[in-house]
C-alpha cells in the first residue's frame, strides 16, 4: 500500500522528505504516467507520495526587484498568463507548446526541471534566462545554477532530503527572447531539437549579451558559450550569419526513433539561425 502524505506547511513537508523515501508531487503530470507505464510492464511498485499542493505560498511569479521568483507550484498556464517582460517571451512560447491545456493547467515549471529530461521544453529556456534553483531542506536553503542542478541524463544534484521550492530569474535590461522547437508534428510532440535565445540589445542595435541554449541534442541541454562570445558586440541584424557549425561542437546528439544524430545537429544549427533572425526582425518591428 502506497502512503500518501499531503502536509499543510513546508516545514512538515521537509520533515517527511528528510525521514522517508518519497516521490514529491506538484502537478503529477510525470509521476502518474510513469507509474502507469511501470504497471503495464509488470512492476506495481511505487514510492510513497509527498503531495505539496495543500501548502500555501508555493505558487506564483513575483517581482523581487533584481530578479523574478517563480515558486514551485507555478504551472505552465500561470506562466502563459503572467505579465512579464520580453525577456520571458521564449519561455512563455514553450509553455504554450507543452502538452495540451490540461497538462499546462497542472504541470509545474519546477517539475519539468526535476524530471531532467533532455527534451524538457523548459530547460533550455531557463538556461538562457540564467536561472537559479532554490533547494530547501531542514538544514536551510541553498541555490544552484540550473546548469549545476541538472548534472546528467534525468539526474539532478538535489539531495534526498531537499525539495525545489523556487526558481530565480535575474533581470536583464533591454532583453528579448525567442524559442524554436522541431518535432514530428506541430503540437503534443517530444522535441527532435529546440533552441532558446535571450539577447540584450544596446541603443545602437548591437548585442550586449547573448545566451543561446539547445535542448534534445545532448544528455543535458547546453549553452553554446563559444557562439555567445562571438555574438557579444555584434549587430543583431547580422547575428544569424555569424552562426557556424563548429559553434555546436559541445552538442552530442544521438540516433533514436525520432531522428538521427546528424539530422538533430543540422536542425539545431538551422534553429539557432532562425532564432536570431526572428529576434532581428522583431527588433526592426519595435523600432518602426
Amino acid at each position: 500500500m502506497v502512503a500518501y502524505h499531503r502536509p499543510r506547511t513546508l516545514a512538515e513537508a521537509l520533515e517527511i522528505r528528510a525521514s522517508q523515501d518519497v516521490a514529491v508531487l506538484a502537478g503529477g503530470t510525470d509521476i502518474y504516467p510513469v507509474r502507469t507505464a511501470r504497471r503495464a510492464w509488470g512492476d506495481p511498485t511505487h514510492k510513497d507520495v509527498l503531495d505539496l499542493t495543500a501548502i500555501p505560498g508555493l505558487r506564483g511569479i513575483t517581482d523581487q526587484g533584481d530578479h523574478w521568483r517563480i515558486s514551485c507550484l507555478t504551472t505552465w498556464t500561470d506562466l502563459i498568463r503572467a505579465d512579464l517582460p520580453p525577456q520571458f517571451d521564449a519561455y512563455r512560447q514553450a509553455a504554450r507548446e507543452v502538452g495540451g491545456v490540461q497538462v499546462q493547467n497542472l504541470g509545474t515549471l519546477t517539475g519539468n526541471i526535476v524530471t531532467a529530461s533532455p527534451a524538457g521544453d523548459g530547460i533550455p529556456n531557463l538556461l538562457a534566462l540564467d536561472a537559479q534553483v532554490e533547494l530547501s531542506s531542514l538544514a536551510g536553503t541553498r541555490s544552484l545554477a540550473l546548469g549545476q542542478f541538472i548534472d546528467g541524463y534525468r539526474h539532478t544534484a538535489m539531495r534526498a532530503d531537499e525539495i525545489v521550492t523556487a526558481l530565480a530569474i535575474p533581470k536583464l535590461a533591454n532583453a528579448r527572447s525567442c524559442f524554436k522547437k522541431l518535432g514530428a508534428r506541430k503540437y503534443l510532440v517530444i522535441s527532435i531539437a529546440m533552441v532558446s535565445g535571450v539577447v540584450a540589445i544596446d541603443s545602437t542595435g548591437r548585442i550586449g549579451e547573448a545566451r543561446i541554449a539547445v535542448g534534445a541534442c545532448s544528455a543535458v541541454a547546453a549553452r553554446l558559450t563559444t557562439l555567445e562570445a562571438v555574438l557579444a558586440g555584434a549587430p543583431l541584424a547580422s547575428a544569424a550569419a555569424l552562426v557556424a557549425p563548429d559553434h555546436l561542437d559541445a552538442l552530442t546528439p544521438i540516433d533514436d526513433v525520432r531522428a538521427t544524430g546528424a539530422y538533430r545537429r543540422a536542425a539545431a544549427l538551422a534553429l539557432v539561425r532562425d532564432c536570431l533572425a526572428d529576434l532581428a526582425a522583431e527588433s526592426l518591428r519595435r523600432a518602426a
